[in-house]
């Protein structure tokens, strides 16, 4: 029996049994990378550079601020979407599944928006096309979080996660030194990584069996309303409380990260003054992504392995949290360096292992995209809002100081956050 026809006898809603192959594994991280770098090296590198070319200004904090307000405007627009995308994709009914779909128009809208998004000269219009851009994100990446729960078994969830982490590491820097080396102007740097999220979406495309709807399952989820969809959306903490409690510490260990991550830049340019702050970004996330890479695969399959998740939550969270702290006690450029190291063991083993545990407690199979969707929040609100709020902690308290101790001290609570879930040990 082929794989595909395997999943067809199982039904859109069952629970996963079959391993997934290696070669499935491998178009999933390549579909993952494309928009990793899609994300995650505009907010690092090209936004911050455009904004600050827009505004004319000799006062640095005035382009922080506004890259900020940028990112939160269009990270605004992405909470509401998300559960709403979600909700969508688990009525979607089409010969082409549920989800393939949606990553398909995903991708779609991330090229358009970042070709775009390179030759506008003037905020609104930045804004305007970072918000496509991140819409778009929004779809594929909440249907490629459902596809895991709908056809990844429970004991290969860790694995999977793993391959997830991993190109959101390498990513960074593939994209940081294609944008910075080989397409040096904003344009072709955003054209570039509009590409390369369309071309490497395309196998995976081409290898996913989604199974479609039946109309007896279509049936159990009730006509297709706005009502439905928004009603749907709410999820009653008192029935399913470990699902309120894994959001809460994704949401504050997501934050710690961003708020320190995405100053990262402006932190090398003016609080230590280097002579070439994009070269030394692009060293410590070389040493970012190695550990990153290892930390994910190795604690990813070994939480597999023990069928413990909490403790590996706890950890990574605590790690991100000492590495945003030592910058705040010893900024300099050694501390930075061994930031990076406990940065990638603590991020690698947060995205590997807590996008494991929260497919397990999703409160149904039916609602996979749309529950998923709310979980996606609380990693795309943080990265969205984290710019925002880190040039506000910047101004208010006169420097990066104040930024980094409360990046540690959002980590360490969300890292505690974790242990209210029962459900899963």
């Amino acid at each position: 029996m082929t794989a595909a026809e395997h999943h067809s006898t199982l039904g859109a809603y069952a629970e996963p049994t079959r391993p997934v192959r290696a070669g499935w594994i491998a178009a999933f991280a390549g579909v993952w990378l494309g928009l990793w770098m899609a994300q995650l090296v505009p907010v690092q590198v090209l936004l911050p550079l455009q904004i600050e070319a827009q505004h004319t200004s000799e006062d640095w904090l005035a382009s922080l601020v506004a890259y900020g307000i940028v990112s939160a405007i269009a990270g605004a627009f992405v909470v509401v979407a998300y559960p709403i995308v979600g909700a969508l994709s688990d009525r979607t009914r089409s010969r082409f599944g549920r989800r393939r779909p949606w990553i398909f128009a995903g991708v779609l809208l991330v090229g358009a928006g970042l070709a775009l998004l390179g030759i506008q000269t003037e905020t609104v219009g930045t804004v305007i096309w970072w918000t496509v851009t991140m819409l778009g994100f929004c779809m594929a990446s909440a249907a490629l979080t459902a596809v895991m729960a709908d056809r990844v078994p429970e004991n290969q969830r860790g694995l999977v996660s793993g391959w997830i982490s991993a190109p959101n590491a390498f990513g960074i820097l593939l994209g940081i030194v294609l944008v910075t080396a080989v397409f040096t102007t904003t344009a072709t740097g955003y054209l570039a990584l509009a590409v390369s999220a369309v071309v490497l979406a395309i196998p995976f495309l081409l290898r996913l069996h989604d199974v479609p709807l039946t109309p007896d399952e279509a049936a159990m989820l009730g006509p297709l309303t706005l009502g439905a969809i928004l009603s749907s959306i709410w999820v009653d903490p008192r029935q399913h409380p470990d699902f309120v409690w894994t959001v809460v510490s994704r949401v504050l260990i997501n934050l710690s990260n961003a708020i320190a991550t995405t100053m990262l830049l402006y932190f090398f340019t003016f609080a230590l003054r280097m002579d070439d702050p994009t070269g030394f970004l692009v060293f410590t996330t070389v040493i970012y992504m190695v550990v990153t890479i290892v930390a994910s695969l190795g604690f990813g399959k070994l939480s597999d392995v023990l069928g413990r998740r909490r403790v590996f939550v706890l950890a990574s969270g605590i790690a991100q949290s000492l590495a945003a702290l030592l910058l705040a006690v010893a900024p300099a450029e050694a501390t930075a360096i061994v930031g990076a190291v406990l940065l990638g063991l603590g991020q690698g083993c947060f995205f590997a292992v807590d996008q494991a545990l929260a497919t397990q407690v999703l409160p149904s199979a039916e609602s996979r995209g749309k529950d998923v969707g709310l979980m996606n929040i609380a990693q795309a609100g943080p990265q969205a809002f984290g710019p925002l709020l880190g040039a506000g902690a910047v101004v208010l308290f006169g420097g990066f100081t104040g930024l980094f101790i409360a990046s540690g001290i959002a980590g360490i609570v969300g890292s505690v956050m974790i242990l209210r879930v029962r459900s899963v040990r």
